[in-house]
This record gives structure tokens, C-alpha cells and sequence, in this order.
């Protein structure tokens, strides 16, 4: 298979700009930016985790790599102006629901200021023509619990993660109508909202795959906070296609796709955190789980979060590849392999990509066909 041909063979020999490449999603986008014949300028700031996949994967001489901090619109605008980029893709913030009851400030000040500073600088670029923020699944007014949130449905956000995430996409909408919708060429802009991501390579705390890693590892109990909480759940690669092909229609189109999309997970992929610990211990082959002490003080966090794709269905043809089981099977293989000590692991992320792809095609989605 010629990998490059896929997604309408948009992305080869053109330049991406892509924030956040440091970090777990970035580094996939990043891989398989290479592998579609992009030329990646990365800026971000180092490695947020330690062990790092940017750092396993080498990925410092595999593309343009730059240390730069969003919140200094000057610096971000000068490398973007330089670089010249065809598209945008913008992953950098600070990404943790926990952290953000921690540090309220340094989150508010990436995630809605860092928004800004990308799209300031946009509005000085000519040759880009599209561009992507990602928010999050969490900045919906999350108030009706078992509702599957629609694209239409109202900002919001309890904790400083959540609340930056919706700001975001008000300062999008705000740009997006009040500058890129009145430029010639047209400018376009969208804004991705995924579900809880899934996959090797992600070493963040306080989320449960890391934290089930770092246990069964060291052969402790994974210890699961708010067991019974229900997420989307989704493999890292899936959204990243969904971003992928959304370029493409994009690309091809004036207006018509330069809006707000969730990706997410079918029905069946919408378990609880107490499932997946299940799944990834039984995947693992060994371990055990508990829960907190009741009495810790735990931060709020949403009991059920559920995304409605029914829009990226119908008018970008997109949909998620794999199951919840095929999600895990994947995860999990990634990581023992790096604890295996393998020397292969930028060739490991590589086959899950062509897997990945291979199973796109079977079942026919358009992005894999083209």
C-alpha cells in the first residue's frame, strides 16, 4: 500500500505547523504527518512526561523541531511566518483535568491565550489554508448527564481544563467571524472535540492507561478513581484520521466544513473506567486493582460523558475503526514492547499506523480509499 496516496494525497511536500508535537498526540500526528510526505515543523515545549514517546521515537531528527512556549505570540508568529505553513494543526495545551485544580492560572493562560496567539498569527499568514484546534470532548456544558453531546450544544466546563477547552472554541467562532470568514482567499478554521484517547506511548498522570501501566509494571494495584465514570473511549489513531480527512474536505470546499466536529467512539466503545482497568489487566496477562480511600479529597469530574458523531458521519464519512477490545490490544502491545527494551518502536508505531489504515480500508471508509 502507498500510504501517501491516502487522504487524497493532500498532505505530500506540503508544509504542517503543528503545536504539541512533544506530546503523546502530537508525536502520532507527527509519525504519520512523515509518513503522508508532509514536511513537520514542530513547535512546542520539551517533553512534558519522562519516559517520552517524542523521545523513544527519535522524532527530534525526523522533523523540524522547535522548543517555543504558545503564550509567546511573538516567538510562535515569527517561526510560523518563516516556516510559511499550507496547514495548522494546533495540539499544544495543558491537557489534564487534575493538574488544572492545581495550576488554574498556567492552564487558562495556555489553553485560551494559546488559542489565541495561534489564530493572531494566522491572520498574518497568506498561504495556509486550513486550520485545526483541538479543544476537548469536556467543553460542553456537561448539565445532562446521559446525553450524548451534539456539536450544537452549549459551551461550558466545571473545572479550569474543561472551562479553557469551551473558551477556546468561543475564541474560534469569535476569529473565525470576525476575520477568516471576511479574507480573500478565505481562511478556514475548525475545531475538533475527541474523546478520551487511547494508546502506546502516553505518559501522562493521572490518566488511567499510564497509571494501569506504571502498576502493572512495578507490580502494584491500579488504583481507579471514579470506577463507574463512563467516557468515550477511543484508539489515538481515530481522531487523528477524522483531523486528517477534515483537511481534505476542507481543502476542497469555501465554508462548508470550517466548524466545530466531534470524533468519537461508536455506542459500544462507551464503558466505564472500571471496564477498561478489566480489559487492560486481562490484556496484560497479570494484575490487580482497588479503589481510593473514600475519604481523599477528589476533584470534581463528570460521572457520564458521551460525544454524538452523527455529524462527522453523515458529512465527512468519517467513523471510528476499531472496538474497545481492539483499542486495548493495541495499547497494551505498544507498551511491552517498550518494556521488552525494543529498538523498534518507531517501526512498531509505523505497523499500528499501516494496521490502522489497512482496517480503514476493509471497511471502506473513504480516507483510506482515495
Amino acid at each position: 500500500m502507498e500510504i501517501k496516496k491516502i487522504f487524497n494525497n493532500v498532505f505530500e511536500n506540503k508544509v504542517v505547523f503543528l503545536t504539541g508535537h512533544t506530546g503523546f498526540q502530537g508525536s502520532w500526528m507527527a509519525v504519520w504527518l512523515e509518513l503522508l510526505g508532509a514536511k513537520v515543523i514542530g513547535f512546542s515545549q520539551p517533553p512534558p512526561t519522562k519516559p517520552s514517546m517524542f523521545k523513544i521515537l527519535n522524532l527530534e531528527k525526523r522533523i523540524n523541531h522547535h522548543i517555543g512556549d504558545i503564550r509567546n505570540q511573538k516567538s510562535l508568529e515569527k517561526l510560523m511566518q518563516k516556516s510559511n505553513p499550507d496547514f495548522i494543526i494546533h495540539f499544544a495545551a495543558q491537557a489534564l483535568v487534575r493538574n488544572s485544580y492545581e495550576n488554574p492560572i498556567d492552564t487558562l493562560e495556555t489553553n485560551i491565550m494559546g488559542t489565541a496567539n495561534v489564530l493572531e498569527s494566522l491572520r498574518n499568514l497568506d498561504n495556509t489554508k486550513s486550520c485545526i484546534i483541538m479543544t476537548s470532548d469536556k467543553s460542553y456544558e456537561n448539565t445532562i448527564n446521559t446525553k450524548a453531546h451534539k456539536e450544537t450544544d452549549a459551551m461550558g466546563g466545571f473545572d479550569p481544563y474543561s472551562s479553557s477547552k469551551g473558551a477556546s472554541e468561543l475564541i474560534v467562532s469569535s476569529y473565525r467571524n470576525s476575520f477568516f470568514n471576511q479574507k480573500i482567499p478565505l481562511q478556514k478554521v475548525s475545531t475538533i472535540r475527541a474523546g478520551n484517547v487511547l494508546g502506546g506511548g502516553d505518559w501522562a498522570k493521572d490518566r488511567i492507561i499510564p497509571d494501569s501501566i506504571f502498576a502493572l509494571n512495578t507490580k502494584k494495584k491500579i488504583l481507579v478513581r471514579n470506577q463507574k465514570s463512563i467516557r468515550p473511549w477511543q484508539f489515538v489513531l481515530e481522531p487523528l484520521s477524522g483531523i486528517l480527512w477534515l483537511i481534505v474536505k476542507m481543502n476542497s470546499s469555501t465554508k462548508k466544513f470550517n466548524e466545530s466536529w466531534n470524533f468519537g467512539p461508536d455506542k459500544k466503545n462507551h464503558v466505564t473506567v472500571k471496564e477498561i482497568v478489566q480489559k487492560v489487566i486481562k490484556n496484560w496477562g497479570s494484575g490487580t486493582w482497588s479503589a481510593p480511600n473514600s475519604k481523599l479529597n477528589q476533584p470534581h469530574e463528570s460521572k457520564y460523558l458521551k460525544l454524538d458523531t452523527t455529524k462527522a458521519k453523515m458529512n465527512l464519512k468519517w467513523k471510528s475503526v476499531y472496538n474497545i477490545d481492539e483499542t486495548i490490544n493495541e495499547t497494551i502491545s505498544w507498551y511491552k514492547s517498550y518494556y521488552e527494551k525494543s529498538s523498534l518502536m518507531y517501526d512498531l508505531t509505523v505497523d499500528q499506523i499501516m494496521n490502522y489504515v489497512e482496517t480503514a480500508k476493509k471497511v471502506k471508509l473513504n480516507w483510506a480509499m482515495s
